[in-house]
């Protein structure tokens, strides 16, 4: 059991609000290119009406391009909302005190990015997350925390299991819908399972592949994206490196889940390759050292179709390539269709395909819509995630308080 907003009178209280406003950011630009997540995110700051709001996020990993600032989400915050937010360009430091200090009803303040703070970029249990400067700063200026950042939950971070372990807790909308969503689709949902899966979360996706195939929940893996190009270089059929962290490693963990369940993945047999801005549609076996992949080719793309138009249940994460470009839009197009044009159970997940499910005015055709990626697939599995359990925690602290 996991207490909502509902369950609480938040009227004047200070509310830690943990969402996820990580968005795709143009890489040439900067600007944020989707802002379907900072949307979501009106949903529960709207039912903390009256309360005083202190949101927080983070964008990017750090070393990554999308790593920047939180000022350009307050602004789109601000424009949708149609309410004055208070940008703090601070995360425990003086000046983020003063100003939740500061706070009157009604207000909204959004902090910079989380992981400025160095203890945002690691795991903890809940105990030593609550003992962390971020946690141990802040904590006494908030009367209650809520956890509506479901893509994280599978993340045990200070802003998600820290305040939460020593605070009155409870989800926000998003994460309450995606609970209620997600265990009704479970229930019903049937075989053959078919499971895309492309983007550059490479780890979390190998991590996660091996609990969907043991649990049932994945008969067919089609690969797509970087994780595809991964499982073509365990197969030998990229032979040049693709220039990714611990490149070694992931490529021998593909290599060993290749050989273990042979019958189950399915990769590129083409692809398109970006030939000064243009595409270029090759067979894979004679891709150079040289050429960049930017999306799958026209026969991969029906090939995969086929196979989803047979699905009972099928689960996409993850862009099939550099969609936000349109000579590269193909792959991660067609498939979307493909899976509203079933009759299958259907799940789309990550804030990458949310954005292009609006953008090709698909949205209305799925049955479900995660935010999350690697938490949505951990989720399917039957795995217990950070968030989840803490929301748990705090209730029974809750119940017994009360009787």
């Amino acid at each position: 059991m996991i207490l909502t907003i509902n369950d609480f009178n938040v009227s004047n209280k200070v509310a830690f609000l943990r969402v996820d406003m990580n968005c795709p950011i143009d890489p040439i630009t900067m600007e944020i290119s989707g802002i379907k997540r900072i949307e979501e995110a009106t949903e529960t700051i709207n039912a903390l009406n009256d309360a005083k709001i202190v949101v927080a996020s983070h964008q990017g990993r750090v070393g990554n391009k999308d790593y920047t600032s939180m000022e350009k989400h307050a602004l789109v915050l601000e424009n949708i909302l149609g309410k004055k937010i208070q940008y703090v360009e601070d995360v425990i430091g003086t000046l983020a005190i003063q100003k939740i200090k500061n706070m009157k009803k009604g207000d909204i303040i959004l902090l910079d990015n989380l992981r400025l703070c160095a203890e945002e970029n690691y795991e903890f249990t809940p105990h030593d997350a609550s003992k962390t400067i971020m946690v141990q700063r802040l904590a006494n200026l908030f009367d209650m925390c809520v956890l509506d950042s479901f893509p994280s939950a599978h993340r045990s971070h200070p802003s998600i299991v820290g305040f939460s372990n020593i605070l009155p807790a409870c989800a926000g909308k998003i994460v309450e819908r995606e609970i209620k969503n997600l265990n009704k689709i479970i229930t019903v949902a049937k075989a053959p399972h078919v499971v895309v899966l492309g983007g550059s979360k490479v780890t979390d996706r190998l991590e996660a592949i091996k609990l969907l195939i043991d649990n049932g929940r994945a008969d067919h893996v089609l690969l797509t994206g970087i994780i595809g190009n991964v499982f073509m270089r365990a197969q030998g059929r990229i032979k040049s490196p693709l220039g990714i962290k611990q490149e070694e490693e992931v490529v021998a963990k593909a290599h060993s889940l290749i050989g273990t369940y042979p019958d189950v993945f399915s990769t590129p047999v083409d692809i398109a390759v970006n030939k000064d801005g243009d595409r270029i549609d090759i067979d894979v076996r004679d891709l150079n050292k040289s050429d960049e992949i930017n999306d799958l080719g026209p026969k991969t793309i029906e090939y995969y179709n086929k196979i989803i138009s047979s699905a009972g249940t099928v689960f996409m994460s993850g862009p099939a390539g550099f969609f936000e470009c349109d000579n590269f839009s193909m792959g991660t197009r067609s498939i979307l269709n493909a899976i509203a044009r079933s009759m299958a159970t259907s799940i789309v997940s990550g804030g990458h395909l949310n954005y292009a499910l609006k953008k090709y005015g698909l949205t209305d055709k799925i049955n479900h819509i995660s935010t999350a990626g690697g938490a949505l697939i951990l989720y399917l599995t039957g795995k217990k995630l950070p968030m989840i359990e803490s929301l748990e925690n705090a209730a029974r602290r809750h119940m017994k308080k009360i009787k």
